[in-house]
């Protein structure tokens, strides 16, 4: 089996295993067995929601929903008797004696489309959202390194780029080299200053006649977007950091700043401090206890991970910390989402 094979197997059969999981996991929570995996509730994280667009490769295809699965998501947790809450709630409601289990909704790095597709969904329901913000982005200083990727990647078939050890050419014709090339960039992302290599991704792309920034201005909202968005009754607005950079790589000191320009900006455009902040990426390897401290010194009083699981009772001694539940583009059946919200993956450790 040759490499590109291989790639897409492993690929495919990681896939297969969640599925199985979740189907299994919906099995059990249909039976009443693992009650206590639901804990209070659960608190749902999406990025884009749209349309399905036609690419060669989409290697954020996890990060997009469509508008029609998040109506059936939000249906079918009505059907389940959660309640929706909004986030800032959420310290409220784990102090009152457990009843209904609730839901909320929370949408990362402030797209578009989350007003154009998202928002006519959360009214229908009625359901309240919160968007989190990133003030690089919404005033155009930033740019969004995976979502410049991905268009670079869809727009040529062969890349020079240096990733440590001398410049090398990427044929991007065959099989998966598109979703492997890109696989290979986040790593150095990951690997290297994130700031440097953000800026050699935006070279590279530019090199090959596409504008980073005019994606950023072409994906998220504005100023006068959020401003508008900050009066409607469902939307809260919560910081993102200035620019998107994983906090726990970062000083304390630019870490602080990060969290606290976020919130101060935020304040500034809509005259509402945020109460809540999501960490950028959210996962262990970004975020760190001194990030959850300094949240909480800079007086969040909700801020949440992109760790996995449901909000338990013992989580109110973390409310900087939160777990959310990915609504991942791969897995858009109503039935999935059930699964996940009765907690019984994540006990099972699910991959």
């Amino acid at each position: 089996m040759n490499g590109k094979i291989d790639a897409l197997w492993r690929r495919s059969v990681k896939r297969g295993l969640i599925a199985g999981g979740l189907e299994t996991a919906g099995i059990l929570a249909r039976a009443g067995l693992m009650r206590e995996a639901r804990g209070r509730g659960a608190i749902f994280t999406l990025h884009h929601v749209r349309p399905p667009e036609p690419r060669l490769a989409a290697p954020n295809a996890h990060l997009e929903v469509t508008p029609q699965f998040l109506d059936a998501a939000i249906s079918r947790l009505a059907e389940d008797g959660y309640d929706f809450v909004a986030l800032q709630d959420v310290p409220a409601r784990l102090a009152e004696p457990p009843a209904r289990p609730f839901a909320c909704f929370t949408l990362d790095d402030g797209y578009r489309n989350n007003v154009e597709h998202a928002l006519p969904v959360f009214e229908r329901y009625q359901v309240p959202f919160t968007i989190f913000i990133n003030e690089g982005f919404a005033d155009r200083t930033h740019t969004i390194w995976w979502e410049t990727l991905a268009e670079l990647l869809n727009e040529t078939d062969r890349l020079s780029f240096d990733f440590g050890a001398g410049p090398e050419t990427l044929d991007l014709t065959a099989g998966s080299a598109r979703l492997d090339a890109f696989d290979r960039f986040a790593l150095y992302v990951e690997r290297d200053n994130e700031a440097d290599a953000v800026a050699e991704l935006d070279a590279l792309a530019c090199r090959h006649g596409i504008e980073p920034l005019d994606i950023t201005r072409r994906l998220t909202l504005g100023r006068e977007d959020l401003s508008k968005l900050s009066h409607h009754p469902l939307a809260s607005l919560g910081a993102h950091t200035v620019s998107h950079r994983a906090l726990k790589r970062l000083s304390d000191a630019d870490a602080g700043a990060e969290m606290k320009r976020s919130a101060d900006w935020l304040e500034a455009l809509t005259g509402t401090r945020p109460a809540a902040i999501a960490y950028p990426y959210g996962t262990q390897a970004a975020v760190s206890e001194r990030d959850q401290a300094l949240a909480q010194a800079l007086g969040f009083t909700v801020a949440v991970t992109t760790q996995p699981g449901t909000v338990c009772a013992a989580d109110t001694e973390r409310l900087t910390a939160l777990p959310r539940i990915s609504l991942n583009g791969y897995y858009q059946e109503p039935r999935y989402v059930a699964a996940l919200a009765s907690g019984i993956p994540f006990a099972m450790g699910t991959p």
